[in-house]
């Protein structure tokens, strides 16, 4: 894996859609922390973590990973102390209540 910039003493954030096995992420990590990046996050937006997941983010240097909630943690992402949960109810509560009322859902985004 190859890093394009400077991030020597950088705090990294891996911004993704969503994680799978996990692969990708953590060799992104561990390539940040190659080249002297001084803590590397993960935020996803799906967190299927199936198979080596978990194995594989507790062996990493991430710090921690941030997921939502669309799709429920198995027991052993759950009890991964890396693992943080971020709540879509209030986002997509708010979406509802738009619709509803016929206002703009895309300003909840920008």
């Amino acid at each position: 894996m190859h890093i394009v910039g400077d991030v020597d003493g950088q705090v990294c954030i891996i911004v993704d859609d969503m994680v799978d096995t996990a692969g990708t992420l953590t060799e992104g990590a561990r390539a940040l922390e190659g080249e002297g990046a001084s803590a590397v996050y993960a935020a996803i937006t799906h967190p299927v973590l199936s198979g080596p997941a978990i194995k594989r983010i507790e062996e990493s240097p991430l710090r921690e990973l941030v997921v939502t909630d669309t799709i429920p943690l198995r027991p052993d992402a759950r009890d991964c102390k890396k693992v943080f949960v971020a709540s879509t109810a209030t986002q997509l509560a708010e979406a509802i209540r738009r619709i509803h009322n016929e206002e703009s859902v895309s300003s909840l985004f920008v």
